[in-house]
């Protein structure tokens, strides 16, 4: 088992560092494995990976990424939520994606982080340096390949976000929020099991452009059109996907 450390500067408690991963088991026994960019190596390649990883813990609220700092490391969300943002000069913010286990953060940036990382639940992710990860994509371009592929689909989903925000109505944009993670955080699309939203509504108010009592409304509204059941607050089961994807392309239900 990894060991742990702990420490906290001035009365706020810090990330929890894990013992610098040196050993291939730690790699191959990764929960997130598979989603991540990680997947693109083989088993025998895995303690190089190991090797150039940090891995942290983070308890919610904590910001691990900050907007302007500069950009010296990347992170791949090995467990837990985070929530990604910019905050605008009047200090308003602005929720621009959340981020589940598999995810690569960091990787669209030159100099200076364009975001802002906050956990949103306890969070786990492997920090790696800039340049431990250029020497494992100059040692394994097939890695090299997967990140290439994830810059891809950020570019489609910022796509998406415009789109969201520039056009659609606050039911096809909780709508198409509730799709988006459901394909996510579930193995099976069509999976019945309810969805666990770990995101406040105020979290996904500020994702979606709306105000909070719009979001409550809206939740109201799905659940009266029998598209969705709702459980403490944070618990949806989707009872008519087809609906709901219906709902998110801009077509009016048929009752």
């Amino acid at each position: 088992m990894p060991n742990f450390s702990f420490g906290s500067t001035q009365g706020r408690a810090q990330p929890v560092v894990v013992e610098q991963a040196r050993f291939h088991s730690m790699c191959d026994a990764c929960e997130s494995r598979e989603a991540s960019v990680c997947a693109a190596l083989d088993e025998h390649d895995l303690h190089r990976l190991a090797a150039a990883a940090v891995v942290i813990e983070a308890d919610p609220g904590r910001t691990f990424i900050t907007e302007g700092d500069a950009a010296d490391n990347f992170y791949n969300l090995t467990r837990g939520t985070v929530k990604l943002y910019k905050l605008l000069p009047d200090g308003r913010r602005q929720i621009t994606g959340f981020a589940h286990r598999g995810d690569f953060l960091g990787l669209a940036v030159s100099r200076n982080y364009a975001f802002s990382a906050e956990a949103i639940d306890r969070v786990r992710y492997c920090r790696f340096s800039r340049r431990g990860l250029r020497t494992l994509l100059d040692d394994f371009p097939v890695m090299e390949k997967r990140l290439l592929d994830v810059a891809s689909n950020e570019l489609v989903a910022a796509q998406e976000q415009m789109l969201l925000l520039g056009r659609k109505t606050a039911k096809e944009r909780l709508a198409s929020f509730l799709l988006a993670q459901e394909m996510r955080k579930t193995p099976c699309v069509h999976s019945d099991q309810p969805l666990s939203l770990s995101m406040t509504r105020g979290d996904i108010a500020d994702y979606l452009g709306l105000t909070i009592e719009t979001v409550s409304r809206t939740f109201t509204r799905l659940k009266n059109d029998g598209l969705i059941a709702i459980f403490h607050t944070d618990h949806i089961v989707i009872l008519d996907r087809d609906g709901l994807i219906r709902l998110a392309d801009g077509y009016t239900l048929d009752h």
